[in-house]
């Protein structure tokens, strides 16, 4: 018994040792943990420190608040703003680049594979030919001035272009103001006199008037609708150089859609057609009878309604910048020809002994949405039907009386008038 109760004693006491060890360590963790520079550490330092904390905030509070200081920091925020402006430029180009990548993807793949190593044909019916060409490299050094302004201006690299002097102020202004209604942002007028450029910025429209040329000069304060029609082709080259798409616009025109929405470029050169019905306007075979020839009196001709070339979208590519050349060379040597016949002639006429033919894509725009006034006047207006549908577009270019149409085709379309077209005849007056 006495054996157990000494065994009992040691092992209670080695119990209480323990205990007491433990209770050690943990007190000493609290105090290593509440004060870790020890129990008995002099408070100087900590004051010390917080002295000379206090000091250094004083300094660093008087030099922030020194001209110096104040002048660096507005500058330092100037320089962030200007980046951040420019960071948001290249983001806004970026999308751009992205969409008209997005846009031209197929296209480049069908150039990729037609530019490739000669390949062999698919089977029958799966073989395509190149449909597009592509865009020129851009090259600001063009015109630096007029690169600046399309930045502004141009939406994904597309803008309407007008040129005009102050003689076609009237219908300029019916333009114009179609076009803010139908809420399209991004139009130019290339102004030919000071007068315009005047007119232009009172009325709140981009312009752009180009560096002085004599010859331009002159025919942009006295010349008439064909002389400035002429001149158009030798503008827009430099548009096409710095890598933008161009649809061209005559004045005497009703703006009802945005016509980007309409576009399919797939072309060098999208243009609205002079035609009044589907075979007019998109081609047809037309038989020629030579009664004198017997049994060979009958011969097959291809026939199609010239383009119209006071409206038509340009990509800016080699063969559209060819077309614009050769016009222009054209229409400067041979001073009794219209704009129009030679446009159609260097697009359309193909090579031949002593003529190389332009190798350029073109479409036609559809007559209805693309419409000219021929169609509206002699047959759009008394269908019922095709009198519900709204064209993109309405060119007032088979009548003389332009700004009494223009005027009346902007109460029909745009203000709802039901006999506003009535008034007019199917022609013009001679």
């Amino acid at each position: 018994m006495a054996g157990r109760r000494e065994k009992y004693g040691q092992s209670l006491r080695g119990s209480k040792i323990a205990i007491a060890i433990v209770i050690g360590v943990l007190l000493g963790c609290v105090f290593a943990f509440l004060f870790p520079q020890g129990l008995f550490s002099s408070s100087d330092p900590p004051t010390r420190n917080r002295r000379l904390s206090k000091s250094s905030l004083q300094v660093d509070s008087s030099s922030c608040d020194s001209p110096e200081r104040i002048n660096l920091l507005k500058s330092d925020i100037m320089k962030l703003s200007e980046k951040n402006a420019e960071l948001k430029k290249q983001v806004r180009e970026l999308k751009e680049k992205l969409q008209l990548a997005a846009q031209g993807k197929g296209h480049a793949e069908e150039q990729v594979v037609a530019l490739s190593e000669p390949r062999k044909a698919g089977p029958f019916g799966t073989v395509k030919g190149l449909r597009t060409n592509p865009p020129v490299l851009p090259d600001e050094s063009v015109n630096p001035r007029l690169a600046k302004i399309l930045a502004e201006v141009a939406v994904r690299k597309e803008v309407i272009v007008a040129v005009a002097n102050s003689n076609v102020r009237d219908m300029l202004e019916v333009w114009f103001t179609s076009i803010k209604k139908a809420g399209i942002p991004n139009y130019l007028v290339v102004a030919l006199d000071d007068a315009m450029v005047e007119f232009c910025k009172s009325n709140d429209v981009p312009v752009y008037k180009r560096d002085p040329d004599k010859n331009v000069d002159l025919i942009g304060k006295t010349g008439g609708n064909h002389a400035v029609s002429a001149l158009k082709f030798r503008i827009l080259r430099e548009f096409l150089q710095l890598g933008y798409s161009v649809l061209l616009s005559d004045v005497d025109i009703v703006y009802l859609q945005n016509p980007f929405d309409h576009f399919q470029r797939d072309s060098d050169v999208e243009s609205m057609t002079d035609g009044h019905s589907n075979m007019t306007a998109y081609g047809y075979n037309d038989v020629f009878d030579e009664p004198a020839m017997g049994w060979a009196r009958y011969a097959h001709t291809m026939r199609i309604w010239v383009y119209n070339s006071g409206f038509f979208f340009m990509r800016p590519t080699i063969p559209s910048i060819e077309l614009l050349d050769r016009v222009a060379d054209r229409l400067s040597q041979e001073k009794n020809s219209w704009d129009q016949a030679v446009f159609n002639e260097e697009l359309f006429f193909p090579s031949h002994p002593g003529y190389v033919g332009l190798h350029a894509a073109k479409r036609t725009l559809d007559f209805y949405l693309f419409m000219n006034s021929k169609v509206l006047f002699k047959t759009v207006r008394k269908d019922a039907a095709l009198k519900k549908l709204k064209p993109v577009i309405v060119h007032i270019n088979y009548h003389p009386d332009k700004l009494s149409r223009m005027r009346a085709v902007v109460e029909f379309y745009a203000n709802g008038k039901a006999d506003a077209l009535d008034q007019f005849p199917d022609g013009s007056e001679w």
